[in-house]
């Protein structure tokens, strides 16, 4: 079986068993190309049937020189992921990356942003041109409902349930879920959909979208990562942000003002609690705040 041809039922098979979404199958797909990329520059000749553990740890070897280990353990976690699927679809008796270990590497806390900064950010929109009141219901989303931004470009009006307080955001692999969207974040993005996007040249498979570009088509990615890297700089934020950083702050204030964990695991539309449990470690003045107020030997203190 050739390594195009593999790669491409592996793909199918995320993409339809699995229901992976298509952000998640292209990096899958990218950590198995650098594989096949290390074998053609070696002019190392073995398919994806035939390729045996020590050409790949040769392969894991050489790359641990050029990328951290939490890169290394993805592309590990992504070839392991390939071989099973292999075995499974009886491709492979084998899997050749059973006793090839994943670097150990520390739990990275999420990045976040304070009540002020995101504010100071909000703040340094410009109102004065049209996609001002887009970009200030943009961000009072990212962080008033924790989306990721996939969640927010793919967000459309038919989502907006605002006689009930809430919006349905569809998640990884396509798994819905609602979450609550308050009265002021309502307001933001009513201003831009009743002043600004009414008066769009809107494209007619664009126009379920909330957030439109000024040619009336879907914000990208890319776009929506501009938007915040120009704002930082513009108020001289030295944090280096992205969309999903308000996604962290959102879970952070939630947490540190008592919010119980599963119910912020259900609005960020974690499958498992553990990776919610992350933003435990954030601000640990909160667990001993928890501590002296509730156990007995602290009280007494």
């Amino acid at each position: 079986m050739k390594w195009n041809q593999a790669i491409k039922d592996y793909q199918n098979y995320l993409k339809i068993e699995r229901g992976l979404s298509p952000n998640t199958i292209s990096n899958y797909s990218m950590d198995i190309q650098k594989l096949v990329g290390y074998l053609e520059e070696q002019g190392i000749v073995e398919n994806a049937i035939k390729i045996d553990k020590d050409t790949i740890q040769q392969f894991i070897y050489e790359i641990a020189k050029v990328v951290t280990p939490r890169t290394q353990a993805r592309i590990i976690s992504g070839l392991k992921g390939f071989f099973i699927y292999l075995v499974f679809e009886d491709y492979r008796e084998d899997n050749p990356m059973d006793l090839i270990d994943t670097p150990k590497i520390g739990r990275k806390l999420p990045d976040t942003l304070s009540e002020d900064e995101i504010n100071e950010l909000i703040a340094a929109i410009d109102l004065s041109k049209p996609e001002g009141e887009r970009n200030r219901a943009i961000l009072e989303t990212l962080y008033g409902c924790g989306l990721r931004v996939s969640e927010l470009i793919n967000l459309r009006l038919s989502d907006l349930y605002f006689d009930e307080d809430y919006i349905k955001v569809t998640g990884k692999g396509n798994k819905q879920r609602f979450v609550p969207i308050s009265q002021v974040n309502q307001k933001y993005i009513d201003i831009y959909r009743n002043e600004i996007r009414v008066h769009l040249p809107i494209k007619k498979e664009h126009e379920d979208f909330v957030f439109l570009n000024r040619r009336g088509k879907q914000l990208t990615r890319a776009m929506i990562f501009t938007i915040i890297k120009r704002l930082a700089e513009t108020i001289g934020l030295k944090k280096n942000i992205s969309p999903h950083t308000f996604r962290h702050s959102f879970a952070t204030h939630l947490l540190e003002n008592g919010a119980d964990l599963r119910a912020i695991q259900q609005m960020l539309g974690h499958e498992s609690i553990t990776t919610t449990e992350v933003y435990m470690h954030v601000d640990r003045t909160q667990l001993n705040k928890v501590l002296k107020e509730f156990h007995p030997r602290k009280k007494d203190a």
